[in-house]
């Protein structure tokens, strides 16, 4: 609850409680006469007044509540007592161990823990670039390892850039209160006035970029097609799954990660966009990737699920033909997308990726009708009307009867 005694900070002049889940009612007095709804965002439990957008408070029997009042009172010396006997034996029974507070289980969803600057300064060896496993536009991505000999990855952000640090606040609502095993996991975050990070989970075979590209790894089909299925379920739970549906506005390969079994995890909401009750677009002046963005993204700033879905296309089609959308065969005109429409159905062969193509081996030719359909489906998802693409569930569908059907013939692995 809000404690009521914030009523007395006659200086107070803004608070900003917002995506705290707090329950109960709403200070009326000193500051909070002059505070607006936006100062108590997504609070559904909240109660107040109706200019606070939230529900209104029901008023109990006064007599009742004098009874309650009266039994907390009498109860609390009681339970004061308990928790300094009880303080006092759990201090003695841990005195040996001083670092107990660091070597807390980081997976307890129910609190995250608190990771301090020092301990992220100790676990990146002082942020050295050894230990470097990524930069962007907004800061970089340090492995680093805790006082418990968990690994983790920290997203530091460019503090000088304001851009970076309203990225930080959109991850922290957009990403922080969501469950999902396609969605990299924000176990805590680290912030001051100087400082500002996110702690996540270390994904160890990194991003599907360095999959694709790399002559060293290679992905046959099945992963291929698993990948692209991990990461529609994730969009599917971001559109449709959540209370506040979410727009990440920034899918490309290098925004998914790998754990250690190749489940993928769509990480990376620094522009992402959340959308209101029944709102079904809004307006941005941040850019996304070229090559990825949907045209009514670029030339007019539009967000939406379909611009999701465009992404998510361009990358189905750039996981099979292991092209960018920003190739340099890509010129005069010519694009990723009219490159596959045009090989689509008949001359699959001639733009899927040759590391697929094991020589001899006598079931391409019932592959290949299924890569049709893989590339059929990804042009559905960049027809140039958003309100003519298909929806994320239907992909889901779509992309899951594909890998059936393939899943039961002889798997084509890559040639290395």
């Amino acid at each position: 609850m809000i404690p009521k005694s914030l009523e007395s900070l006659l200086y107070l002049k803004s608070i900003n409680l917002s995506y705290n889940l707090l329950d109960g009612e709403i200070p009326s007095g000193g500051p909070f006469q002059n505070f607006t709804a936006q100062s108590f965002m997504m609070n559904k439990d909240l109660c107040g007044k109706p200019h606070l957008e939230v529900k209104p408070c029901r008023r109990g029997n006064k007599h009742k509540l004098d009874k309650v009042m009266l039994v907390v009172k009498c109860s609390v010396p009681v339970m004061v007592v308990i928790l300094v006997v009880t303080g006092i034996v759990f201090l003695k029974h841990n005195r040996d161990n001083a670092n107990y507070s660091t070597k807390r289980d980081l997976t307890n969803l129910d609190a995250p823990p608190r990771i301090s600057y020092y301990e992220l300064l100790q676990g990146t060896n002082g942020f050295d670039e050894s230990n470097l496993l990524g930069s962007g536009s907004f800061g970089s991505v340090y492995k680093a390892v805790l006082p418990n000999e968990k690994i983790v990855a920290v997203k530091v952000f460019n503090i000088d850039m304001e851009e970076a640090l309203r990225c930080f606040d959109i991850e922290c609502a957009a990403i922080c209160n969501l469950r999902h095993r396609n969605l990299i996991k924000i176990i805590s975050s680290c912030s001051n006035d100087d400082f500002k990070s996110l702690i996540m989970e270390f994904m160890p075979n990194g991003s599907l970029d360095r999959w694709l590209y790399s002559h060293n790894y290679c992905l046959d089909i099945l992963q291929r097609l698993n990948i692209m299925v991990n990461v529609a379920a994730a969009l599917e739970y971001l559109h449709h799954g959540t209370s506040t549906p979410i727009v990440h506005c920034d899918i490309k390969p290098g925004n998914v990660l790998l754990d250690e079994d190749m489940v993928a995890h769509l990480s990376d909401f620094g522009i992402a966009k959340l959308l209101g009750e029944r709102q079904l677009e809004t307006y941005t002046k941040t850019l996304a990737t070229i090559g990825y963005m949907a045209p009514e993204y670029g030339s007019k700033g539009v967000v939406s699920f379909k611009g999701d879905v465009y992404s998510y296309g361009i990358m189905l089609m750039e996981m099979f033909t292991r092209k960018k959308p920003t190739d340099e065969m890509f010129v005069e005109g010519l694009d990723l997308k009219d490159w596959v429409r045009k090989s689509t159905p008949h001359s699959i062969i001639n733009i899927l990726d040759v590391n697929l193509l094991q020589k001899g081996n006598p079931n391409i030719s019932n592959i290949l009708p299924h890569m049709s359909s893989i590339f059929e489906l990804a042009l559905n998802c960049c027809i140039e009307l958003p309100e003519a693409r298909i929806m994320m569930t239907d992909v889901m569908v779509s992309l899951r009867k594909i890998r059936a059907k393939v899943l039961a013939l002889s798997k084509l692995r890559c040639v290395a």
